[in-house]
């Protein structure tokens, strides 16, 4: 039942005739062309004063809400582990205290 079946191949329709290959023609590829220098055409990125104060003031503007958001999760993080402490210990002494006055 769980023997895995070997497919067999079928046999030949007919004889199997390999395809001709014609022979290629000889190709003589010419040397490449030596690279031309060029000049560009897109103007070159400068930096005015004002340009430069809006990325300083973008870059921190991220830093500040990527950094308020790490200490918001910091603080959910450890404040969902001091509840949870908070009930162990209100547990533990509630089934310490049901112990005792049996």
């Amino acid at each position: 039942m769980l023997r895995p079946k070997v497919p067999t191949n079928p046999t030949p329709t007919g004889l199997a005739i390999p395809p001709t290959v014609e022979p290629t023609a000889t190709v003589r590829h010419a040397p490449p062309p030596t690279p031309v220098a060029q000049s560009s055409t897109r103007p070159a990125v400068q930096l005015t004063p004002g340009t430069a104060l809006a990325l300083v003031g973008g870059g921190a503007a991220v830093v500040l809400v990527v950094g308020a958001v790490l200490v918001s999760m910091l603080l959910a993080v450890a404040i969902s582990g001091a509840s949870v402490a908070i009930c162990a210990v209100v547990l533990r002494s509630l089934l310490a205290s049901g112990r005792t006055h049996r």
